[in-house]
């Protein structure tokens, strides 16, 4: 019985010193306890970068590297442009375009024109524009029964600027000016011209009139990518006259390129435009 107890005793020790050694196995730099699991690994709290030494056995020590993140620099952003594309270049490609509502008109109204136009892209901003058509008419009014007549060529000169903030999507709004002129005969008859005092008729048949003009045009426009290198665009545009050289017997009725001859007037396109 005896020895029993003192058995009991010496396991009742050897628990109580367990567990007091367990409760203090590991302090901190600064003496504070610091409790833990019975399995983590001791760490002492260092200024030195953490290591994972998680998949490996408690009793192994490995140096393990750091693991570094990647650095952004802002710098590379420009040289890629937005979103990670490539930064476009100044000569940012050409187009060739034709104007299909001119067309139209010339087929169903009192005139019309038939006009292309050749443009450079400039880093998707800026956009010179040559643009060339040949405006024709060939009406008589209802109720002078004034024939008139003309086909001649006109140009136009200018630069559209794109607004869009969206540089990459091929989907742009313009805004632009244009110097155009022309330089075209036309030929007006109708019915002879009574003298209201004398009774004598004068035949009215003039043929190769000549008459000059130049203008300009305020051009708002939208384009829209379809497919690839195929567009199509709207223009509205407003036309100011600087300056007509009128015809022996007046102003003609209609002047290729910048419509009815008033002092201003609106007109609008459809493009169909290419790149090249």
């Amino acid at each position: 019985m005896r020895t029993l107890k003192i058995i009991a005793f010496v396991c009742a020790l050897l628990t109580m010193s367990g567990g007091w050694l367990s409760a203090s196995a590991q302090v901190s730099a600064d003496g504070v306890n610091v409790p833990v699991a019975a399995t983590d690994t001791v760490v002492p709290a260092t200024d030195e970068p953490e290591y994972t030494t998680s998949a490996l056995p408690p009793d192994t020590l490995v140096e393990a590297k750091p693991v570094r993140g990647i650095k952004y620099d802002p710098s590379q952003d420009a040289a890629l442009g937005i979103a990670g594309q490539k930064p476009i270049p100044l000569l940012a490609g050409c187009s060739v375009m034709g104007d299909l509502a001119g067309a139209v008109m010339a087929v169903v109204a009192p005139f019309g024109q038939f006009e292309a136009a050749f443009r450079v892209n400039l880093r998707e901003r800026y956009f010179p524009i040559f643009e060339m058509g040949w405006g024709i008419s060939d009406h008589t009014d209802e109720s002078t029964q004034i024939h008139y007549k003309t086909n001649a060529p006109y140009f136009r000169i200018g630069c559209d600027y794109n607004f869009a903030n969206d540089l990459y999507s091929g989907n742009r709004i313009f805004g632009g000016l244009r110097y155009a002129f022309t330089s075209f005969g036309c030929d007006i008859d109708g019915p002879d011209i009574e003298d209201p005092v004398w009774g004598t008729l004068t035949p009215m048949n003039f043929d190769g009139l000549r008459s000059r003009m130049h203008w300009v045009e305020l051009v708002f426009g939208l384009e829209a990518k379809i497919w690839s290198i195929f567009h199509v665009g709207w223009t509205a545009r407003y036309k100011i006259k600087l300056r007509n050289n009128p015809t022996e017997i007046g102003n003609p009725w209609y002047v290729p390129g910048y419509g009815r001859n008033k002092y201003h007037v609106f007109s609008g396109t459809f493009n169909l435009i290419f790149d090249i």
